[in-house]
């Protein structure tokens, strides 16, 4: 009898393992890597660099991703309406994408912003604005805070950059954990992952539309691969202790800034993160826009790069642009 009760849940999670591994190398064969590993010091980042034309008219732009992303989010969002306008450098975080973890201290922000110094490196980038949207807006004021001498200005998109109250989706917490975390990745959290795609993208986008080519465009998919959805959990469950530590820095930073917010992010603590970078950066400027969610790079793309053009020195009222914005926004909400 007991054989028999034991028999069903291993049999259950062996079908797990087995589903995890065959999906793990359709996924990757669904969605190759499109860009070029690089090594950054014992490790190697992955990105996609598009050197600018010769009409460019804006410094260098790095974009950094947020959490359950890749480069392709990003590149897809941009580069269309940024190509030959700047160098433009679309990268996968360590540990996501096709970019390799690297060390411990990958798992946190100021990490991942050495890392993106040393890329830019490589790249022959010496000093860019730095595009962080959610989580990638710690990582951006981590870059700014330790690598200034590189930073030409900062672009915030809906970030999380400071305390909230509260923790994480239950997930993030139990697939960090050593043990039972590498389990948890590897049989259940892929399946179940999978079944929530559609759905999960559609409320990041909320209330606005999501893309009808996004989810075949931006590979969310890759992030359930066992070990890039341990790296996210690791990332998501350990940030709110980061920016604890680190919030109280960012007065430091003098440069340029921008932050785009919506009212109605379903994602992160607007009136939180983006008020509080409003607060702690002086001469930044707050575009708060009605109607808006946690996806401004796509929802809000224009304003977006009028933001890049006055962080760049142009003359560009955002807040006209923003109530143009809102405006457009309120009668896609009235359908």
């Amino acid at each position: 009898m007991l054989t028999a009760l034991l028999a069903a849940p291993l049999a259950l999670a062996l079908a797990g393992f087995v589903f995890t591994a065959w999906k793990t190398r359709a996924i990757e064969r669904q969605f190759p890597n499109i860009g070029e590993r690089i090594d950054v010091g014992g490790f190697s980042m992955n990105s996609v660099f598009i050197p600018a034309g010769a009409a460019a008219d804006l410094p260098p732009l790095v974009f950094i991703h947020g959490a359950s992303g890749n480069l392709r989010d990003q590149m897809h969002a941009f580069r269309q309406k940024l190509e030959g306008r700047a160098d433009l450098l679309f990268l996968d975080r360590p540990g996501h994408g096709y970019s390799d973890r690297g060390g411990p201290e990958n798992a946190w922000p100021d990490g991942q912003a050495d890392a993106v110094a040393r890329l830019m490196d490589k790249r022959g980038i010496g000093k860019a604005i730095i595009i962080g949207h959610s989580f990638g807006g710690a990582t951006a004021a981590s870059f700014a805070l330790q690598h200034p001498d590189k930073t030409a200005g900062l672009l915030f998109l809906a970030p999380a950059t400071h305390p909230w109250p509260g923790g994480v989706d239950w997930y993030y917490d139990l697939a960090k954990m050593p043990v039972i975390g590498w389990l948890f990745t590897r049989i259940v959290a892929l399946p179940a992952g999978l079944s929530r795609i559609e759905s999960g993208t559609r409320f990041v986008f909320a209330p606005n539309p999501r893309p009808d080519d996004y989810i075949a465009a931006t590979a969310p998919a890759l992030v359930l691969r066992p070990s890039t959805f341990r790296n996210n959990a690791i990332d998501v469950a350990s940030l709110l202790d980061y920016v604890g530590r680190v919030q109280p820095r960012y007065h430091e930073i003098h440069t340029p800034t921008v932050i785009i917010t919506g009212d109605t992010d379903g994602v992160v603590y607007e009136e939180i993160h983006s008020r509080g970078l409003a607060r702690d950066i002086a001469g930044s400027e707050l575009v708060w826009i009605r109607n808006l969610g946690h996806k401004p790079d796509y929802v809000v793309t224009d304003l977006a790069i009028e933001a890049l053009e006055k962080i760049a020195g142009k003359d560009r009222d955002l807040q006209e642009s923003a109530r143009r914005a809102e405006a457009r926004l309120a009668k896609d909400h009235e359908e």
